[in-house]
């Protein structure tokens, strides 16, 4: 996925310490004197860069396939769960980050954002142990503080707090986690869950700090018809309008969604070059609508990736499968000039790369970090398909596919497992975590109560 998106066949990767040395044949004979600690066969596989998750709720993992939010849209969905949320904590954080990101790397992530707005006043340390745990199980970490400023019809007041204890936490937060150097493990951002909803005095400090910290903004943009709809009739322009006003498009920003753009918004997000993070499962799953990707790349917005969302709106956190989705409902939109699986690669590797920031990540090449997903189409499920294996990757791909992950030089996931933790004891302490969470929360949403029998 570099600029020619070059497919080399039967070739050599050496990656030494946490980068890639180098990429061509036959390499052992031009590196005689390079003691290997470990040579990995790769024969019949294919090598591609790990992939990026740009837009994630990890902690939703444990509040998945309930019936008291089944067939819901949007604002009625978040309504329930903004009653769930009032019990979050620290174990959440941790459990979250297990269930969801350790299925993302199984699925062939090395990289992942996620995106934090829900904070019960008072209960402090939830982003501490989700980096914590992002670290312990060896994935490259994009956590946001985000936040409530406003209490609404969907907004509950618990989860609402005050500019300076926003801009306090997201000040220790960076000091304590933010790692801006090559190669880093954690870099924290900040920023809005949905800007038009927050005052105007933290959108502004939040630009600031972005500014002052020299970090990413991330948050939620033209996501559901309710608003749009909204800041047409609150402010007289459109949502993406309202963000260049206010000053929150730019090489510093990226957006999940962005679903209810029309022409002259997709022009405003290429010439600011603000980035974009397409959900197609979670837009399809709460009936959304569908993100305009091919008119955005034909656009020339070149910060386009792709995002699992929370996993109580999309189920899974199978990165695989929504690279598969996104080429399908392309198909759907666009029909014969639709994308190709070549183009959904991309923004699932480096065009996710680029829009959180990152130019160290998100492909293949001699100085760049070692982030490999190596994936195994030998098996039966992918015979007589294998032709073209981008194709292959994208349209006939499963997580089944992947058999090793590398982070940073760390092999992470092999033949299919997290390397580093035992999943049997994540898998159980996940599920303990979540039966508490929604035992507490079925005293306010009575629904809850038959999923828990």
């Amino acid at each position: 996925m570099d600029d020619e998106r070059t497919r080399l066949r039967h070739g050599d990767l050496l990656v030494c310490g946490n980068q890639i040395q180098a990429i061509g044949k036959n390499l052992e004979k031009q590196y005689p004197d390079i003691k290997m600690d470990r040579v990995i066969d790769a024969s019949g596989k294919l090598l591609v860069p790990g992939f990026v998750n740009t837009h994630h709720h990890t902690w939703q993992a444990l509040i998945r396939n309930i019936k008291a939010t089944q067939g819901m849209s949007l604002e009625p969905w978040l309504t329930v769960m903004y009653e769930i949320y009032k019990d979050l904590n620290q174990e959440v954080a941790r459990a979250g980050i297990y269930a969801s990101l350790g299925e993302g790397m199984k699925s062939g992530c090395t990289t992942s954002n996620d995106l934090w707005y829900p904070h019960p006043v008072y209960v402090e340390g939830l982003m501490d142990a989700e980096i914590e745990a992002a670290k312990e199980i060896g994935i490259r970490f994009h956590p946001v503080r985000s936040y409530h400023s406003v209490v609404s019809d969907v907004v509950c007041p618990e989860v609402v707090d005050t500019t300076e204890r926003v801009m306090a936490d997201a000040e220790r937060l960076v000091e304590k986690y933010h790692d801006p150097d090559t190669f880093s493990m954690c870099q924290v951002a900040i920023g809005p869950s949905i800007a038009q909803y927050d005052t105007e005095e933290i959108l502004r400090a939040t630009i600031d700090f972005a500014e002052k910290h020299d970090i990413m903004v991330h948050g939620h943009l033209a996501e559901s018809v309710f608003e749009t709809q909204y800041t047409i009739e609150k402010f007289g322009c459109r949502p993406v309008e309202w963000f260049r006003r206010h000053d929150l498009l730019g090489d510093r920003f990226y957006y999940a969604h962005c679903i209810h753009l029309d022409d002259n918004d997709i022009q405003i997000m290429a010439r600011t070059n603000t980035g974009v993070s397409s959900c197609p499962i979670s837009n399809m799953y709460l009936s959304s609508g569908s993100c305009r990707v091919k008119d955005m790349l034909n656009s020339g917005i070149k910060r386009i990736g792709l995002g699992v969302d929370g996993a109580a709106s999309s189920n899974t956190s199978n990165f695989m499968e929504e690279m598969r989705v996104s080429y399908l409902l392309n198909r759907l939109s666009y029909g014969s000039g639709s994308c190709t699986a070549e183009d959904i690669l991309y923004m699932g590797t480096r065009g996710g790369a680029r829009s959180m920031g990152r130019e160290d990540i998100g492909y293949l090449a001699p100085g760049m970090a070692a982030d490999i997903t190596m994936l195994d189409w030998g098996q039966l499920q992918y015979a007589g398909g294998c032709n073209d294996p981008v194709d292959c990757i994208v349209i006939s791909g499963d997580a089944r596919m992947v058999d090793m992950v590398m982070v940073n030089g760390v092999i992470t996931v092999e033949k299919g497992h997290l390397t580093l933790v035992k999943e049997e004891e994540k898998r159980d302490y996940a599920n303990q975590i979540g039966r508490e969470l929604l035992s507490r929360a079925s005293a306010r949403i009575p629904g809850l109560k038959a999923d828990l029998q």
